[in-house]
């Protein structure tokens, strides 16, 4: 799934994030309603009036978000600060002025909107404008250290440098222990500067939050899902507590896996825990590279995605060396300039292949404006950050998705989901600005993975990514394996993120302790552990983009829940009749129009019943994931009969004693 946790824009750095309704608490207000507004302002006619400045407002900072995103520079960087100010300065004016209608009767409709107004923020921003202003340097200055991050080694003139995609690309292919770990140790050393800045950014959201009558801003996050904030972190326990057992096979066959092939001194660390440099994956939280490792059948059914999109990026380069050089081209010139169209030609063709199941369903094509505006490479000559995500740029249909795409199954599955976010955007643009949002921000991620789930091996094959499946239980055992090294393994993570964010924000996590909690809570959940020292000179929740960007986490945990729920009533509106595993719905305007459906509602009313109308329940519930894992899950007992499963978080650090979840 690699990041394939991409955000909106509005997201960015968790000015426009994806609000939700909230039950309680309600933030303070005065004892007495404020007076009405000059002119007699009903709040229908609030409301009215600040849909129409969301719309414009938003605009202006996406755009600014967008250019420091995608020109990472010292001007970028104040311009989108400076955007970002002026629209934390309006909200918090939208919410005071929102004051004077408490207690007084209202459609319902309008006191959600009001409700929502007042969880629009992931970033909740002081009133002191000197404060705020601070705030949005910090933020903007974060998120560009993370964009410009490299791992420079060597001196002098055999000094090179390595970007977050080469770093990646070592734990991906590699398998030599120390080069993993050399780059894996590399990476995490770009967000060092950051610890100061977290800290303070860290003092002045939770004193926003609590201007805006929340205890801290861990709580103003939980209080975005139609329930209590205590309710939102049961519920969240609770499903855990049903895919646990899953993942506890899934880590303990890994972990026999690593010990064969480094040895039992290397493959696993003291308590029974995964090396954090050997998953194939930067923050361990999606294990699919280590497929060539962890496939249960090798000779089982052809899933080699990588070597078809190879192959169309090598025809792409074909073609353009083929074409006649640009006047006055050197030869190397030609060969460089046709590696750059090749790399946006296949890019392109990615994307389109995407599209093209969207389609499939009677969704609209994307405008052709996406294809213009779009980054689906790195640029030349300057920084940007990667990580992918998804940007509703205007409300009304100027759609985006910044990546670096390179040819390979992952990036392939970040371009569906990304495409997911995009599909949401278009289908609730008819509603009001302050409703142009996911059902709750689990919504929204789910919403592509649910069309990676139907990505079946027949699927693929029907289009050209895959030879035509094998039918055998080594071939089933293979393609559940795939899916669950992406699906199953983050789930833990998914989790942990915000655990260790609302434990800084409530104050159990202090920040001479922050690295020593984030270890203690990664053991915890998901049974990883650094094989050297991570004191506090080290700041390694900020090596993940969702910590300086500010990003919510418990969004991803939940949509990896609901995406199975989804996807199961999907496949029930196409007429399928078989294992929910083979399900794909590709082609089904059924399946679409009731996806459709869905998504046109935004968050015009409580995720509850949104859920209600496409799966038939109301209640978030992990049994679909149970049922679609039902073979591999008893393929995983079989394999580690005799093993001792689970792992020891106290073996290689302390209780987590000061953390919250």
């Amino acid at each position: 799934m690699k990041l394939r946790h991409a955000l909106l824009a509005a997201a960015v750095i968790g000015t426009l994030g994806l609000p939700a309704c909230k039950r309680e608490p309600t933030p303070a207000a005065p004892a007495t309603p404020a007076p009405p507004a000059a002119g007699g302002e009903t709040a229908d006619q609030f409301v009215a009036r600040v849909n129409e400045e969301v719309r414009k407002f938003s605009t202006e900072l996406n755009s600014a978000q967008w250019l420091s995103n995608t020109y990472i520079n010292g001007d970028s960087e104040l311009v989108a600060a400076k955007a970002n100010e002026r629209w934390l300065t309006q909200l918090n004016l939208w919410i005071e002025q929102s004051r004077r209608f408490n207690g007084t009767p209202m459609k319902p409709e309008t006191a959600r909107a009001i409700k929502l107004l007042k969880l629009w923020t992931a970033m909740p921003a002081p009133k002191d404008p000197h404060k705020l202003e601070e705030l949005t340097r910090i933020a903007s200055r974060m998120e560009g250290m993370y964009g410009a991050g490299s791992y420079c080694s060597g001196e002098g003139g055999n000094k090179t440098c390595r970007d977050i995609g080469q770093l990646s690309d070592v734990l991906a292919k590699s398998r030599d222990y120390d080069t993993q770990l050399d780059a894996w140790q590399g990476w995490h050393t770009i967000s060092v500067p950051m610890r100061k800045d977290y800290t303070r950014f860290a003092e002045l959201v939770n004193q926003g939050a609590k201007e805006m009558g929340f205890a801290d801003a861990g709580e103003m996050w939980r209080s975005g899902y139609d329930m209590s904030p205590a309710e939102l972190a049961a519920e969240s326990d609770r499903l855990w507590g049903q895919v646990r057992p899953l993942y506890e096979q899934l880590h303990c066959y890994a972990r026999g896996k690593l010990d064969a092939q480094y040895g039992k001194d290397k493959g696993e660390v003291a308590g029974g825990m995964l090396p954090a440099h050997l998953t194939g994956n930067l923050w361990q939280q999606d294990w699919s590279n280590l497929w060539d490792v962890l496939q249960p059948y090798k000779k089982a059914g052809s899933l080699d995605i990588n070597a078809a999109l190879k192959r169309m990026a090598d025809a792409d380069l074909a073609r353009e060396l083929g074409k006649p050089a640009a006047n006055g081209a050197s030869a190397a010139e030609h060969v460089f300039l046709a590696q750059r169209a090749a790399q946006l030609d296949t890019a392109k063709a990615m994307a389109q292949r995407a599209q093209d199941f969207y389609v499939s369903l009677g969704m609209p094509k994307l405008p052709d404006s996406y294809w213009q505006k779009s980054q689906f490479i790195k640029p030349m000559e300057r920084d940007v950050v990667c990580h992918a995500s998804a940007w509703d740029m205007n409300m009304q249909g100027d759609v985006r998705t910044k990546m670096c795409i390179a040819p390979n199954e992952e990036e392939l599955t970040t371009i569906y989901h990304e495409l997911g976010h995009l599909y949401y955007d278009l289908a609730y643009n008819k509603q009001a600005p302050l409703f142009q949002n996911g059902a709750h921000d689990g919504f929204h991620e789910a919403i592509g993975d649910t069309i990676v789930l139907a990505m079946t091996p027949r699927y693929m094959a029907s289009v050209g990514l895959v030879a035509e499946p094998q039918q055998s239980h080594d071939a089933l055992i293979n393609a559940q394996m795939r899916m669950a090294l992406t699906k199953v393994a983050f789930l833990p993570f998914g989790l942990m993120i915000d655990r260790w964010r609302w434990g800084v924000f409530d104050g159990s996590i202090k920040p001479d302790h922050y690295n020593q909690a984030w270890w203690e809570l990664k053991a915890k959940y998901q049974g990883v552990a650094p094989v050297t020292p991570r004191g506090e000179e080290f700041f390694d929740p900020g090596a993940k983009y969702h910590v300086p960007a500010n990003t919510p986490y418990t969004r991803y945990f939940l949509a990896n829940i609901l995406q199975f729920q989804f996807y199961k009533a999907l496949c029930g509106a196409s007429g399928y009749k078989g294992p929910l595993y083979e399900c794909s719905f590709y082609g089904s305007k059924a399946a679409g129009d009731k996806y459709w459906a869905m998504l046109s509602k935004g968050n015009s009313q409580p995720w509850q019943q949104t859920l209600k109308e496409l799966t038939g329940g109301e209640t978030m519930d992990a049994s679909a994931v149970l049922e679609y894992f039902a073979p591999l899950q008893q393929w995983l007992k079989e394999q580690n009969a005799g093993s001792q499963c689970g792992w020891n978080p106290a073996a290689t650090a302390p209780a987590v004693a000061h953390t919250a979840g």
